[in-house]
């Protein structure tokens, strides 16, 4: 998926500040949670721990260009999830980085569109998110995709 070299609509007042509850590493009552990878990050997962990537995820031809969904083996939750703290941190996936956000491509508008997920508990709270914080979650978005 290459990004198009277009800008992005961001929701102006937004604010946001991770509590570390662990929700957005795992399936909910209401939601399953599919923790895509890219074959890039599953292979520095890979190297970075000493797993093979078949032992933490699997392959999906879901959502191109994602190729590997995260294994969630205990309780639903993310393999890499250990007392509710994430043990690859400096390695988790775009995808979860950018939540409680995605970014989609809205056709009509020829722009990118961030969204975001009311189930965050933290979602309205915390520091308000300016134009340069989504700015380098999309630049983030182009590196990662192309």
């Amino acid at each position: 998926m290459l990004l198009k070299k277009v800008g992005f609509i961001y929701p102006a007042n937004a604010s946001y500040n991770c509590n570390k509850c662990g929700l957005c590493c795992g399936d909910t009552e209401k939601k399953t949670r599919h923790i895509l990878l890219l074959e890039s990050e599953a292979s520095n997962i890979s190297a970075q721990t000493g797993l093979p990537i078949k032992e933490f995820a699997e392959e999906t031809d879901a959502k191109a260009p994602y190729v590997y969904e995260m294994k969630k083996p205990i309780d639903g939750k993310c393999f890499f999830l250990k007392d509710n703290q994430c043990t690859i941190y400096g390695q988790r996936p775009l995808i979860c980085r950018f939540y409680p956000f995605e970014l989609r491509f809205d056709q009509d508008k020829e722009t990118y569109v961030f969204d975001f997920t009311l189930e965050c508990p933290t979602i309205g709270e915390g520091k308000k998110l300016s134009r340069k914080d989504f700015e380098a979650l999309f630049l983030l978005a182009k590196e990662k995709l192309g």
